[in-house]
């Protein structure tokens, strides 16, 4: 019990020294800092809590902190999924409690690895299934309608809300993003945004609430459907799928064999810039 105590003070301290005021909106003050990073009573005031208790955290002098505590903390110390799962381990708890919502912002180095993918048409969904980043092969190949930022493909799925193409797999997209969005309502109960989209989706299309009821269940990876787009014709395409794991997110690329008419007509439409 000693060394856990002294691993989580450990952990504090560090994660303390790497903050410094301006990232978490506190002005700099008048008086030189004696040492790098947020003083004690700073991160105190962020995480709501009394100077002493998180004094005697520090010094691995302090009680088991409950969930909450650890909460607040991981915010004030603005851990990442990992450093707050971690933070929650070092405190002797199983895992820490559910998000309490869906990341939906994406990171700029996963977008960016989007603009470097020739002949792959690329997104990123969140855990709710919004888009979140997009390359442009992507518009071109989903629909122009993708680029205006606020479709969900829930909505495109169930409710028309965009472009959906006549293909082999429609009933079984149906049921990955019923899955995932199950999945999400576990995570993050009280995410609104969410809770919002579920009620709209229920409201609005029998087939989502037949196969909400059915609990369908599926893991990400490969697979390949055939699509008739309106230009090019019928397209035989492989949809890959890499997890962003501290994001709860999805990049999904889509291809065609080499060689194949749907690679020349992929390449076509890539060429139209």
């Amino acid at each position: 019990m000693a060394r856990a105590r002294q691993e989580l003070a450990r952990f504090l301290r560090e994660r303390r020294a790497a903050l410094g005021p301006r990232t978490v909106g506190l002005a700099p003050g008048a008086a030189a800092r004696r040492t790098p990073g947020l003083r004690r009573e700073e991160v105190a005031e962020l995480a709501h809590m009394s100077v002493d208790y998180y004094v005697r955290l520090e010094q691995a002098r302090g009680p088991r902190p409950s969930a909450r505590v650890l909460d607040a903390l991981a915010e004030a110390l603005r851990l990442a999924p990992a450093e707050r799962s971690h933070l929650f381990r070092l405190a002797d708890w199983p895992a820490p409690p559910a998000s309490p919502a869906a990341v939906r912002r994406v990171r700029p180095h996963v977008a960016g690895m989007l603009e470097r993918l020739p002949g792959t048409a690329a997104i990123v969904t969140d855990a709710c299934y919004g888009l979140v980043a997009w390359n442009p092969l992507a518009v071109q190949l989903f629909g122009y309608d993708l680029s205006g930022g606020a479709t969900n493909l829930a909505r495109r799925r169930f409710l028309g809300q965009g472009r959906m193409y006549a293909g082999s797999t429609a009933g079984q997209f149906g049921e990955v993003v019923v899955a995932r969005l199950r999945r999400a309502a576990e995570r993050y109960p009280h995410d609104g945004h969410l809770a919002s989209l579920l009620d709209e989706l229920h409201a609005g299309s029998a087939e989502f609430r037949r196969l909400w009821a059915a609990h369908p269940v599926y893991a990400p990876g490969h697979r390949t459907k055939v699509v008739d787009h309106p230009e090019l014709g019928r397209l035989r395409l492989n949809c890959d799928v890499l997890l962003v794991p501290e994001d709860d997110q999805e990049v999904v690329l889509v291809t065609a064999d080499p060689g194949t008419p749907s690679a020349h007509r992929l390449a076509e439409l890539a060429a139209r810039g």
